[in-house]
This record gives structure tokens, sequence and C-alpha cells, in this order.
């Protein structure tokens, strides 16, 4: 297939485009290489997407219309409109970014996915897949959480930029019968992985000795989702391309945060210094995904357990910045 893959230099966005390459399919990267965190990294995984002859990237904005239109030239010039696909992934991440910064949250999550999906929707692009999140459940209360529970209790403005991505998007099947497939992500780690992520400053913390900064006194838990079993949807859902689905992919196990740590420390070999802090705004205190949607629709099984999936980051970051 012909697919465009925007946030192509991002975490997920490159482990999903190199997965694509890697099976013959050819891959127009769309990036703004933003400086929400160091660049360097980001330049980095495209660069060895750039290793592959089937990738091509495109710099830009998801504002800005003729960027947008020049990736989407490229994806119908190398093949039927009929074989392309577009895999949204690009957008402003961090909940607690979305606080200090609201602006670009707008632009970048609604101006910019409408951009997109208008793109997709004039050129008649066979599907659509695009990520979604867990923040979207807000502070949902039932657990595990299922794509059958309301999601209008949102506690960040970045959960509410993406149910307002999951509307535009119900929207465009209803009325130009486009093909669409929400992804609710549940927390994503493993190796290139973001910095502003806890497991990325935990290990950076503990490895230069300094305190790590641990929200919600240490009570709060998660379902972290290695980054080879998000893949895996992803691709399953760009090969099934249902006409209009919601689904989450998550580990589908919660574990609590201080467990989390602890597995940090024993792939770092020594313990970390603590600092115990409130919750911080937009944090919710738990996160658990129900995957039964998912495995009956993509037959996905994650694999990765945090006991595996840790050691693994801790061992990309030894390498790459050589501690």
């Amino acid at each position: 297939m012909r697919i465009l893959v925007t946030g192509s230099a991002g975490f997920i966005g490159y482990h999903v485009a190199k997965a694509l390459l890697e099976r013959g399919d050819t891959v127009i990267g769309f990036d703004n290489f933003n400086p929400y965190y160091d660049a360097t990294l980001k330049e980095r995984r495209n660069a060895m997407l750039e290793e592959h002859k089937n990738f091509q990237v495109v710099r830009g904005n998801l504002e800005d219309p003729a960027a947008i239109d020049r990736a989407f030239s490229l994806l119908e010039a190398r093949g039927s409109k009929l074989e392309a696909r577009v895999v949204h992934l690009a957008a402003q991440a961090g909940v607690r970014h979305s606080i200090e910064h609201p602006e670009e949250f707008i632009q970048s999550n609604i101006v910019g996915f409408h951009s997109v999906i208008e793109a997709a929707k004039a050129r008649r692009i066979a599907g659509f897949i695009y990520a979604s999140t867990s923040a979207v459940y807000g502070d949902n209360t039932n657990i595990p959480f299922s794509e059958d529970d309301r999601t209008d209790d949102q506690a960040s403005l970045y959960g509410m930029t993406k149910k307002a991505n999951e509307l535009e998007a119900l929207v465009y099947h209803k009325r130009f019968g486009m093909h669409v497939t929400g992804l609710r992500f549940f927390t994503v780690y493993g190796p290139l992985g973001r910095p502003d992520m806890a497991l990325f400053l935990f290990t950076d913390a503990i490895m230069r000795g300094k305190p790590m900064q641990i929200f919600g006194q240490g009570n709060m838990r998660r379902d972290w989702t290695y980054i080879d079993d998000i893949v895996a949807g992803v691709l399953a859902a760009v090969d099934r391309n249902y006409e209009s689905e919601i689904i989450n992919l998550g580990r589908g196990k919660m574990e609590e945060l201080m467990d989390f740590v602890a597995a940090i420390e024993r792939a770092c070999g020594k313990e970390g210094k603590k600092e115990l802090l409130p919750m911080q705004p937009g944090d919710v205190a738990q996160t658990f995904a129900d995957t039964s949607k998912a495995k009956q629709l993509l037959e996905y099984e994650p694999k990765t357990s945090i006991t595996d999936g840790i050691p693994t980051f801790v061992e990309w970051y030894r390498g790459y910045y050589k501690l």
C-alpha cells in the first residue's frame, strides 16, 4: 500500500512508519519537527526512516494547506487512490502542556486534524486511521475503560481536542462515506520514546542521580502499553480499514505507579531518589483499557509486560546517551 503517516518523526509515528516500510509498503512521512521536546531525537528517527528507499518526508505544519497538498500529491503520485491510506498520528501531545498552552492544541489537534481529514476526503483516500487517546475518558470511573463508556466528562484540554477528532471523523463517515478508525492509545512506552513521558523522565533522573518527581503521591495507576503492541494494532487497523470504529489499544492490565518505578530501578541497577508530589491538574488517578473489542476486530494480543518492556527501553537509553 501507499500510506501517508503524519507525525512520522514522533515516537509512535516513527515506529509505525518503520514497520510499514519493513513489510514493503511505501510511506510518505509528514512532520513539523517542533521543539516541544528535543528535536534532535526527531531528526534521528527521521534519518533512520530515510535509510529506506520507499520513504520520503514532507516538512510542514498540519495547518498549512500547501504543505498538506505536497504530502497528498506525493501519496497520489506513488500509486492508485484505492491503495492509499492515511495514518494520522501528528498532534500536540501532553496533558499538562495543554493547560499552559491551549492555543497550540487548538491549532494542531483541531485545525490540523480538520486539514488532514478534509484533504483525505477531497482526494477520496480509501482509509483514514487516526490516533485518539485514553485521555478522552477524562474522569470516567468505570473500570476497565470501555469504548461504550461516556466520554463527555473531560479532565484536560488535550482529551477534549481528541474527543473533537472522534466526533469530526464520525461526521465525515456519515456525510461523506469515509472509512475512519480511531485508536485510543493507553500510555505508550518503549525505545526512542518521548522525553516528557514518565519512563524517560524517571530513567533519566535515576541515571543522573536526580530526584524523580512522582505525582499523585505515587498512588496513580496506569495501563502502560509497549510500542510494539501498539504498532501491531495500528497495522491491523490499516489492513482491515473498517467503515467507522473507535478501538482501545492498551495492554489491558493496570499497574501501580510505584511498581512501575521499582521496575525501572531494577533495570537501571540502582535505587532512585523520590520526590512525592500532589496530583497535577488534568491528570487522572487511573487508566485501564478494555481490549476485548481490539481482540475481536484486530486480533490484537498485547505481548509485552513492563517487566520485559522497561529493560528494553533502559538499554536503548544507555546506548543513546552513552551512560
